[in-house]
């Protein structure tokens, strides 16, 4: 009786440093994709640190809702990996220890990963995307050249539409400007300058949009009449603070909602719109999303039991295909889902179903000593390819000009 219980608490432990160094890994690669935009910010702008920190705290659940399946599956599979390569596995089923008696420790650790992930995707994730908001309508109250985006329509301002082809961050310079303009009642004003400049309020809350060179063509629909005026140098004043304000009270997306607040618009909306598929996919996606812990673990066992050549390098080749897999299914299923090709909520679950019932068969064929030779077929699969190519470039060699 105490064999199994040292060998769960061995294996328990095996997957541990895995997954902590796939966590810290994939954390980095994230941090490293946003590290160009965050030293944009921060040297041209002159936006504090502890503020581009927050924000990418704020960003954080998101990715570790994801990241944190993986992790698992990777940790699973490099402690099978390990063991097997050691003949561990062989020691263990020579004393009478099968492959299920195995499973108990690693559903316990799919079961610490699901706590882990659906805390991130039902509670983190909301909170960090509605806090992130807030936080970018603060910075951009205070410097409007971080709210103007390159080739972006611009809406936030009353009765004004602002787009700008590209702007310099150095000296907030401006640079094929297109703006138009609402504000009086049945008279639309279009502005169109090739070079503008965004000057700063003392207060931060107004900021001047002088513009050179350009015209205004003013368009009357009841008079049916248009004017074209021609300046060296024209002014807006747009007020921050209502563009903030406008922001921040601006509904909330599906990510933005809390899971209550989800289900609450799926019982009393009306069914079949997009935006019941999108808040329909959110709400799945919240639950499905951890649940992947339980399947790709499940798969990663069969993984780092299956005899291949150069075992660890394969099962980290295989552990990153079949979780690239379970993404693209989940991408796809978002979209058909979306668009009402396909139920929202089979599309979140169809990618699990998949995983789990790939992990079972190759399960019970390594149980019965019946292993499927995965790197037999990689390898066949690239000396296809390798044959494929040659044929195309030999043939393509022999055709005449």
């Amino acid at each position: 009786m105490k064999k199994p219980t040292i060998v769960s608490r061995y294996l328990f432990r095996e997957m541990i440093p895995p997954f902590g160094v796939t966590l810290v890994f994939f954390t980095f690669i994230f941090l490293m994709s946003h590290l160009l935009e965050l030293t944009r910010l921060i040297v041209n702008y002159r936006i504090g640190m502890a503020v581009m920190l927050r924000m990418l705290f704020f960003s954080m659940p998101f990715f570790l809702a994801f990241i944190i399946p993986m992790a698992v599956m990777m940790a699973v599979l490099m402690a099978f990996l390990r063991m097997s390569s050691d003949n561990e596995i062989i020691a263990l089923k020579s004393s009478g220890v099968s492959i299920y008696r195995l499973l108990p420790s690693v559903l316990l650790f799919c079961c610490a990963g699901f706590l882990m992930s659906g805390f991130m995707s039902t509670a983190a994730l909301p909170w960090g995307k509605l806090a992130f908001r807030q936080t970018l309508v603060e910075v951009a109250s205070r410097h409007f050249d971080v709210a103007v985006k390159e080739r972006t329509f611009i809406d936030q301002f009353d009765g004004l539409m602002i787009y700008v082809s590209r702007v310099d961050p150095k000296d907030s310079t401006l640079q094929d400007v297109f703006i138009e303009d609402r504000r009086k009642k049945e008279v639309v004003s279009t502005v169109v300058a090739p070079r503008g400049r965004i000057f700063r309020s003392a207060n931060g809350i107004a900021a001047r949009l002088r513009l050179y060179g350009g015209t205004i063509h003013h368009t009357d629909p009841m008079a049916e009449t248009v004017h074209v005026l021609r300046f060296d140098t024209y002014e807006f004043t747009l007020d921050m603070g209502k563009a903030a304000g406008a922001v921040r009270d601006a509904p909330l997306s599906e990510e933005e909602m809390t899971t209550a607040e989800l289900y609450r618009y799926i019982r009393t909306a009306p069914p079949g719109n997009e935006r019941y598929n999108e808040v329909l996919i959110e709400f799945h996606e919240r639950f499905s999303v951890p649940f992947a812990c339980f399947a790709l673990g499940l798969l990663a066992v069969p993984l780092g039991l299956q005899p291949m050549r150069g075992k660890r390098g394969v099962g980290l080749v295989l552990g990153l295909l079949f979780f690239t897999m379970y993404y693209l299914m989940l991408i796809v299923g978002w979209a058909f889902g979306e668009s009402g090709v396909y139920p929202p909520a089979a599309a979140m679950w169809m990618p699990n179903l998949i995983m789990g019932g790939i992990g079972w068969v190759l399960l019970m064929r390594t149980a019965k000593e019946r292993p499927v030779r995965i790197d037999s077929v990689i390898i066949a699969a690239r000396g296809l390819a390798g044959r494929w190519t040659r044929l195309a470039w030999n043939r393509g060699r022999r055709r005449p000009l």
